[in-house]
This record gives C-alpha cells, structure tokens and sequence, in this order.
C-alpha cells in the first residue's frame, strides 16, 4: 500500500501515444515507461483460477509479461508497486453505458464532465453507449479523451436511438420509413458511430432497413425491443439484444405485429413463467443459432424489485441534491405496494419474481453457449451511478448464480469479442493493451472486493480512483 501511493514520477511523460493535458494530470498516480506490479494476484479475464503471487511488468502502455514473482525478472528501470494483498483484474468492458441521466418525464441530460470521471474510477475502461441522446456530444467526448483532454474510457459511440412513432422521449427520432433508417444509419456513421440501437416503437421493415445498413457498413446493431419480440430480431439479423427477457413480449398473450404492449402487463405474464418453458428455451436456442449476444443489466432492473437495492453513500454522495432526493423519492413509491383503484386492495409486485426469471435466463443463456456481457444502463429511476453500477452488475451476476471468475469474464472477456477487440483487450496476457484495475483483496473469492477500487491503468497510465470520484460528488444530474 506504501508503495502504490508513493509520489510519482515522470508525470506527463505518458507511455500512451498521446498528451495529457493539465485536466488529466492531477488524477495521474502512476505513469512511467515501465512499470512492475510485483507480488500480485491476477484473475486473468478468462475464466481461468486466480493466480497468487504475481509480477505484471508493463511497458510503453502493454503488458510485457506476466509470471510468477520468484522468478520474475524486473527491469532495472522498472517503477516497482509491492501489491501484496491485491489483485489485478482487466479493464472492465461496459456494453450497455450512456452518457445521459434521467431528469424524470421522459428528458435526460447530458453528463459530460462527471459520466467519464465515474466509469474510469469504477474501473471501466471501455464503453460502449448503447443509445445516444446527444451524439453530437458523445463523439465530442470520445475525441477529447481520446486526446488526453479529459479523463475517461475509450469509447464505442453509438447513434442516436432508431425509434418509432410512439416514443416516450421527445428527444429521440421517429423513424416512418426503412428509407429513413438506411439514412440515419449512413449519416451517422459518416460521423463516426460505430453502433446503432434500435428501441421500443421501432417496427420490423424499419429494424430490417437499420440493421442491413449497418451491415453493410461493417457496424453492429442492438436493441431494446418491445413492438419486437427476440425470435423476431434474430431472425431479422440483429447483433445484440439489451436486458434480457424481461423486455421480450414475444410470449405476451395479446401481443400484436409491430405493436408495443403494456409493459406492467407483460411483465406479469412473465412472472408466471419459469425458464424451463419450452416456449423459453426455444428462443433461447434460436438466439444462440443466430450468433446474438444479450447485455446483462441486473443493475438497472434490481431498483425495481422492493426493498432490495442496496443503499450506499457513495452512490447517494455522486449525485447533485434535486437529484438525490428526486431518486429517494421514487425509490419510497417503487418500494411501496400498489393499490388495486377498483378495489382499493394491495397489489403485491411482481418485480421480484422478474428479477429471478431475469437470473434464470442469464444463466441458461450461458449454458446454451450465448455470449453474455454486462452493462450499468444508468437510467431507470435515476440510482444507477456509473462505474459503481458496472462493479454491482459483477456482483449480481455472481447473485444470479455464477461463480467471481465466470462473473468477471463475463464483464471484461465477452464484450471483448463481441467487439472485435479481444487482441487487444479483455484479458491480461503478454502483448495486450495495459488496460487494468488494482484493486485491494481478492474478489475472486469475495466479489464485493471488486468495488475496492485504488487504481486504474488504461494503456499503461494509472488513474487515481479516489480522486476522480472526489471531483466528479454532488455532479450527477448536473454536468
């Protein structure tokens, strides 16, 4: 511990190609031309066994080698960090983030300044902004941390979301014709979206138009479906689906071509539902067919079941004060039992029996050979926070049913592959990208370990976690 806060060295010397401006600098703990991480635990990303007693040498933003410390030779130049009593794990990988947060009545703000400083503090190195509101803005963003101007993850930036009449959000586009898919798709991957979400309105011909656009440009495609249901999405070629099965109407027994029904409705249908259903599974076995991979979002979906988010300070301290008590709010009436307007009589939720179908599904998905990745999604009800909500999605996974190390590959490994970038990230092996999180204990057998967060490494430069959260308090819902 003496050690990793030891003064640095060499700071804006970056390893990285590229300069670090005087934002950046001051959340710099650590940045040399070569590092030594001696006498630490690696979880590789790949599912393997912790391995004790570790030296991670990395050098000009990679990792050069990884072996065991007794016979690890350390370069003579080497900044040595004794982390005995930590662990390294890879940069986690967040699929379904954003860059906005919801002010209530269907209006989100963007959140340029705090967003990018919680992600990286969390241990989130890369992102994928699964729908964009202000895209103008998230490819701005992407540029300046891309160039050292402000601290953050890299950055997949996703369009703007390809919605249909009916949305519920007036910033969103209401796309009528597959025509005007195929140009939402080419303008704004003229700009640099390199991902496309469709949601809830959209219907087939459109999807069908946004999706073979897409395709043609080498780009992915996911959704949050609801006049849509999986099999559906799958079978019109659709790369990735958000959530899980608690937004699929498919198995709605009113549902409609191309309509969206009543989400409490839905939802109730599903509560009585168990995975094993043979309805179920064949979907879940369509999507393995098709090669589509699903996002994991316990974080988002679990503020929803009564009584079972935890309550932490540091979530409540992230946020600014109308924001905070705009959240507490929602979670006293989310947490209160409903009243039948008929018969004035308690109506017990059926949120929990969801969230455990949700579980369920996630795991059986896996079984089948689904490729299953993570994401914070901070929306909802306003309480996900992220990085924080990225570390308490691992945890729920391993709630779900999954063992630390399957949670952690899920979160880092997975999204990896799905984008294309698994050469260069997702696990820590010699020759990888030195995108790592120190963190203190062993989350391998204690995966709240994971929220331990002291420092980041994104391309071999190591951020200061505290600090970036420090600077970035009272800010959500702000800036």
């Amino acid at each position: 511990m003496r050690k990793l806060l030891m003064p640095l060295l060499l700071i804006g010397c970056s390893v990285a190609a590229q300069t670090i401006s005087p934002t950046v600098k001051p959340f710099i703990k650590i940045d040399a031309p070569v590092i030594a991480l001696t006498h630490v635990r690696v979880i590789d990303g790949t599912g393997a066994p912790a391995r004790e007693d570790q030296t991670v040498i990395l050098s000009k933003g990679e990792i050069e080698s990884v072996g065991d410390a007794g016979a690890a030779s350390v370069p003579k130049d080497a900044q040595v960090l004794d982390l005995r009593d930590y662990t390294v794990i890879p940069g986690l990988v967040g699929m379904h983030e954003h860059m906005f947060y919801p002010a209530g009545s269907g209006v989100f703000h963007e959140m340029p300044f705090s967003f990018p400083r919680l992600y990286l503090a969390g241990g989130v190195t890369t992102v994928r902004t699964a729908g964009s509101i202000e895209p103008y803005m998230d490819l701005a963003l992407k540029k300046q941390i891309d160039h050292g101007e402000v601290p953050g993850p890299h950055m997949h930036v996703t369009g703007p979301y390809l919605e249909g009449p009916g949305t519920f959000a007036a910033q969103m586009t209401e796309l009528q014709t597959p025509q005007e898919a195929v140009d939402t798709v080419n303008f704004w991957a003229d700009r640099g979206a390199d991902n496309f979400k469709a949601y809830n309105f959209i219907s087939r011909a459109v999807l069908k138009a946004a999706i073979d656009a897409a395709h043609k440009r080498g780009l992915k495609v996911t959704g949050h479906l609801c006049s849509i249901g999986f099999r559906e999405a799958a079978a019109l070629g659709i790369d990735n689906l958000e959530h899980g099965i608690l937004v699929d109407t498919e198995f709605f027994s009113e549902k409609k071509p191309d309509d969206c029904p009543d989400g409490t409705r839905v939802g109730d249908e599903l509560a009585k539902m168990d995975v094993g259903d043979e309805r179920i599974q064949a979907m879940i076995h369509d999507l393995v067919a098709h090669h589509v991979a699903v996002t994991s979002t316990l974080t988002v979906l679990e503020l929803f079941v009564p009584d079972k988010t935890p309550m932490q300070k540091r979530v409540l301290d992230a946020m600014s004060e109308p924001s905070r008590i705009q959240y507490l709010q929602n979670r006293v009436r989310l947490d209160l039992p409903a009243t039948d307007p008929k018969t004035a009589k308690l109506l017990p939720s059926t949120w929990g029996k969801r969230f455990r179908l949700e579980e369920d599904f996630e795991r059986s998905f896996v079984t089948a050979g689904g490729l299953l990745m993570t994401g914070a999604d901070p929306t909802g009800i306003g309480g996900v926070i992220p990085g924080f909500a990225d570390q308490r999605e691992v945890e729920l996974l391993v709630e779900a049913g999954f063992t630390p190390l399957e949670a952690i590959h899920i979160a880092t490994y997975n999204a990896a592959q799905y984008l294309g970038e698994l050469d260069r990230i997702g696990t820590i092996a010699a020759g990888k990208q030195a995108d790592l999180v120190v963190v203190k204990g062993d989350p391998s057998r204690k995966i709240e370990d994971i929220e331990n967060v002291d420092t980041v490494f994104k391309e071999g430069v190591g951020y200061d976690s505290a600090k970036l959260i420090d600077s970035a308090k009272g800010l959500v819902g702000i800036r």
